[in-house]
């Protein structure tokens, strides 16, 4: 039978279980007095799925009782203007910040990275963060990976020794995902391939019929097909894409469905995980700051 690896399910446990660890530290805090976690944000201009994503990790908030506040900036802001909000925030009380992405075309993101404090880095994207990560260090870790890593352990899905076909190279998805499914953890010491768009297709489609995993992240509506995979493969789709007015991802749904055992829908599927998993990284920068 196959299965939908149902990322809103799973991160709704996992919000209800952070409020759980919140309440219970903040009751049982022998003496100290503790505020809730603080996440604030960074949104620039009045990108429509920029807001969206916004509204959904504030609802996020709520649910998982973590404070939170919004820092709006317009869209022609200079570097020096971002640079300065950055610092404000590196110095202030919250738990946690990110940058939602994207930003406009003239700011220079990696340099604004590189200023943010990595104990309030909750997207998990400074160099320090990244770096520990690799290393296999206790970090904040980029949450679309770790949320798909998380996903994976609700449903007791093998790594150890597995083939794991990850198409995309991407700073945010692919690259950091690959080197966590490597690394020796519980989670992990899976064989790892990365392709990407520029693959000879004949290399692509050879790597994709060996796969037990497959991971897409490329950003082009339905890329993968049923054909491009073994049967029992399973499926994780980051993709999310817009066409005729519908959300899609990268695999061509009905297809792969029909060949895979196991598959994340989109919507529903990596998206919220990735937003639970930010949650859990402003969790542990909160207990890192008190304990």
């Amino acid at each position: 039978m196959k299965k939908i690896l149902d990322g809103k399910l799973v991160s709704s446990i996992i919000l209800e279980d952070i409020k759980r660890e919140i309440d219970y530290t903040i009751h049982n805090a022998f003496g100290k007095e503790l505020n809730p976690p603080h996440l604030a944000v960074i949104l620039i201009g009045d990108n429509p799925a920029s807001e969206t994503y916004v509204k959904n990790k504030i609802i996020a908030c709520n649910k998982a009782g973590i404070n939170h506040s919004l820092h709006r900036l317009d869209n022609n802001v200079t570097n020096e203007q971002l640079k300065y909000q950055i610092e404000t925030l590196n110095k202030s009380g919250v738990d946690g910040f990110f940058i939602q992405l994207p930003v406009p075309k003239h700011i220079n993101i990696n340099e604004m990275l590189n200023i943010i404090n990595p104990d309030k880095d909750v997207d998990g994207f400074t160099p320090i963060n990244f770096g520990k990560m690799a290393l296999g260090q206790d970090s904040l870790k980029p949450a679309t990976p770790y949320g798909i890593l998380k996903l994976i352990k609700h449903y007791k899905i093998e790594t150890k020794g597995k083939h794991v076909v990850i198409v995309g190279r991407s700073n945010i998805v692919g690259k950091p995902l690959s080197i966590m499914l490597g690394n020796d953890f519980n989670i992990g010491r899976a064989t790892c391939t990365s392709c990407d768009i520029n693959t000879p297709r004949e290399l692509l489609l050879d790597e994709l019929k060996r796969a037990d995993i497959v991971i897409i992240a490329v950003g082009s509506p339905n890329f993968l097909t049923g054909d491009m995979i073994k049967e029992g493969a399973i499926v994780i789709d980051v993709g999310i894409n817009k066409v005729d007015n519908k959300i899609v991802g990268d695999c061509e749904f009905d297809s792969v469905y029909e060949k895979c055992s196991m598959i994340t829908p989109v919507p529903g599927g990596v998206g919220p995980m990735t937003i639970s998993a930010l949650m859990v990284n402003t969790l542990n920068s909160w207990k890192k700051r008190y304990f």
